[in-house]
């Protein structure tokens, strides 16, 4: 399993988000400048997790962004799996529906690192990392 820069950055937006937003929504701008992340990739993470249900967004001038739940609410799982699509280590345990599954010697064994890794990153909150 390898996390990519989306799911990384996207991490990092929602941390960001988590230690900011108590005076308001925080603009894209300053989200870029902080993390260092150019803005038309955030864009593209922001409108996965506004789509995702993790963000909310306002217009206007002060408008922004922000968390929609406290951040002990997000596990550190849901916003990577929002990001990403998928944390499975392989394709066949993705859907859990794997035609070689009954005679694959190797399935079991992605099976329970796809629950080692589910179980981790479900057991960590974004307030845990804060």
């Amino acid at each position: 399993m390898m996390v990519s820069t989306k799911g990384r950055y996207a991490l990092r937006i929602m941390l960001y988000l988590a230690v900011n937003q108590s005076d308001g929504a925080v603009s894209l701008k300053d989200i870029a400048e902080k993390e260092g992340i150019g803005i038309k990739y955030l864009e593209i993470i922001v409108s996965s997790l506004i789509k995702g249900g993790l963000l909310e967004s306002t217009r206007g001038k002060n408008g922004g962004y922000r968390l929609n739940r406290p951040p002990e609410k997000y596990t550190i799982s849901e916003i990577l799996n929002t990001a990403e699509g998928s944390l499975a280590p392989v394709a066949c345990v993705e859907t859990d529906i794997c035609e070689n599954a009954d005679f694959c010697k190797t399935y079991t064994l992605w099976k329970e690192l796809d629950d080692v890794i589910e179980k981790f990153l479900s057991s960590k909150t974004l307030a845990d990392i804060m």
